[in-house]
């Protein structure tokens, strides 16, 4: 763009802008009507026209013309008028609403009814009340709304943009005719390919996460409750999503031999695919079985054989056994995503009319091949002797690190037999719960080393590699539950003399814990956990002295629980009283 069209495109921005601070200023008139008036009184705005220089040229506009008529008259539209015949509470503009509606009012649901904002000038509806009235009035005005923004629609050039567009409906006359404007469909080597790598479809190499697992007839079904708490049993089993839900069924007691999601067979005949869209099955291998009694006595079956309910009648009740109350899935994967093993356990039990609607259990979880359980410290309350489970929080919002050796996350000093900080630089050992201990070791200090050199050498000494932010307040803390874990306050101690090298010379790590639970079976919980790193003064070391000083780390479990008392329920009061004519005619 050049420079005189430079010129031309800031007088048109600058005409604009006197044209909308003329017409922000104009003031609108104003009516006042009770409610059995509804016809409003609209007001034309006119904007004035700024000063031109008479040899300044207009700038040329792209368009030209009236703008089309609104398809909505925002004078006669009420947006809050949803019961028709009736009056809609605080809705100023609803015409079924008397002046004795107007005085319950407290203000207007919808004070400003317009049309789209993005037009440079358009009519807004005014809605207000005035309750000083007797009887209270409605305020309307219908003004010309200007927006100021310079990146506004001036004129509206595509008529049709203004209403939706009736589609035309195929039919025997017209159906030709949409057939040779439509593009019709095109089968070609790209569409064939863009339709084989679609994201959606599974990869046939291997399972992946949330891909519903294929059997050989269909999926495995994992019945689950969707809209209520009936099960729903098209509900299919996905890969690595491990579940755990209950559902009910409305079921007739004498048709239960004949409803197969009541069968064993029913959740042990499924054949899974190794992987999906193969010829190679995984049988369901059944491991376990434990039938329950009408009394809830649980009795573990030695035979793993395919078991059908039976319908019984004992007296005039009728029971139906052998019927299926927990399903639980346990699907062996390897790291390929190939599902290589499916085990099943079930619980069976005997069915009475006193138990309909029945509820059942099911479970599935998936188990990676060649791979160890990861060790805890406690399920939940920690165990004396095993070691504190601790890490760090690389940034706000993320989960807790830990280290994989979990005799590694929370470590102290360990004593040699030498004695020697530096030749037992490495040589930790690891924090136990319930086990306090004490470690340190002798450094020597020479006049060959500066004193800020010694001072962060010690401290790392003392700390270690990776010192913990967090510690975990029970044994199976999750990493995720970040809210949960335990901070560790660190505080430094140091004593300030005159002439002297400041170093650390002891950690001391208090760790307070509480009884947390049943008193029938209390678990540990820390609470809190206190770094306290000491330091002291000694004299600068001149040249060829030397000076051995000892370091030292502690750590320090305290019992904070509360007295454990027994709860009993209050004695109850007697308040009984004899009648007035007890001991008549004796008194």
């Amino acid at each position: 763009m050049g420079l005189r069209g430079l010129l031309h495109l800031l007088l048109v921005l600058l005409d604009c802008w006197a044209s909308v601070s003329a017409q922000a200023g104009a003031t609108p008139v104003v009516t006042m009507e009770d409610l059995n008036s509804t016809e409003p009184a609209p007001t034309t705005l006119r904007p004035a026209l700024s000063p031109r220089p008479p040899e300044t040229s207009r700038a040329p506009r792209p368009f030209s013309g009236p703008r089309p008529t609104p398809v909505t008259d925002v004078a006669a539209l009420c947006v809050c008028d949803l019961s028709p015949e009736n009056c809609d509470v605080n809705c100023c503009c609803d015409p079924d609403c008397s002046s004795t509606d107007f005085s319950i009012f407290s203000a207007c649901s919808i004070p400003v009814v317009m049309g789209d904002s993005q037009f440079c000038s358009q009519k807004a509806a005014i809605y207000s009340l005035n309750f000083t009235a007797d009887p209270p009035q409605r305020i309307f005005k219908l003004v010309e709304q200007i927006n100021p923004s310079i990146f506004c629609i001036h004129i509206t050039n595509y008529k049709p943009a203004l209403s939706f567009i009736n589609p035309e409906v195929p039919d025997e006359n017209n159906f030709d005719k949409l057939m040779k404007t439509s593009d019709g469909f095109s089968l070609n080597a790209e569409s064939d390919a863009s339709f084989t790598d679609k994201p959606d479809a599974p990869n046939s190499a291997k399972y992946e996460y949330g891909v519903c697992l294929q059997t050989s007839d269909s999926f495995l079904r994992f019945p689950s409750p969707l809209t209520s708490s009936l099960c729903s049993d098209n509900n299919p089993a996905a890969f690595l999503v491990n579940q755990a839900v209950k559902c009910t069924r409305s079921i007739s007691l004498e048709q239960c031999e004949e409803i197969e999601t009541l069968s064993m067979a029913y959740y042990s005949s499924p054949k899974i695919l190794r992987v999906p869209n193969s010829g190679t099955k995984v049988p369901i291998t059944v491991q376990s079985i434990v039938f329950r009694s009408l009394n809830k006595t649980l009795t573990r079956l030695e035979d793993t054989d395919v078991l059908r309910q039976v319908l019984v009648e004992t007296g005039q009740v009728q029971v139906c056994t052998n019927v299926v109350l927990e399903v639980k899935y346990s699907l062996t994967y390897t790291d390929a995503g190939e599902v290589v093993q499916a085990d099943l356990s079930l619980l069976l039990g005997a069915v009475s009319s006193a138990m309909v609607p029945l509820q059942q259990k099911f479970e599935i979880y998936f188990i990676q091949q060649n791979t160890k359980p990861v060790p805890l410290s406690g399920n939940p309350g920690y165990v004396v002797g095993l070691p504190l489970a601790a890490g760090f929080q690389p940034q706000k919002g993320s989960g807790i690190i830990q280290s994989t050796n979990r005799y590694g996350q929370l470590t102290i000093l360990r004593s040699t037999t030498e004695q020697d900080c530096l030749a037992a630089e490495g040589i930790r050992t690891p924090v136990l719960f319930g086990y306090s201990m004490q470690s340190g070791c002798k450094l020597r200090l020479t006049g060959a080393v500066t004193c800020r050199l010694v001072a962060q050498k010690v401290k790392s000494l003392l700390k270690g590699q990776g010192f913990p932010d967090y510690v975990a307040p029970f044994g199976n803390s999750r990493a995720q539950d970040v809210l949960d874990w335990v901070p560790v306050h660190f505080i430094t101690q140091t004593s300030h003399v005159k002439d002297s090298c400041q170093l650390p010379v002891a950690l001391a790590i208090e760790v307070k814990w509480t009884k947390y639970g049943s008193l029938l079976n209390p678990q540990a919980k820390i609470v809190n956990v206190t770094a306290n790193l000491i330091s002291s003064s000694f004299p600068e070391t001149s040249s060829g002295n030397e000076r051995t000083i000892l370091i030292s780390t502690a750590v320090t479990f305290v019992d904070v629980s509360a007295p454990a008392e027994a709860g009993f329920r209050a004695r109850p009061a007697i308040n009984a009283r004899l009648p007035f004519n007890f001991f008549f005619p004796f008194v």
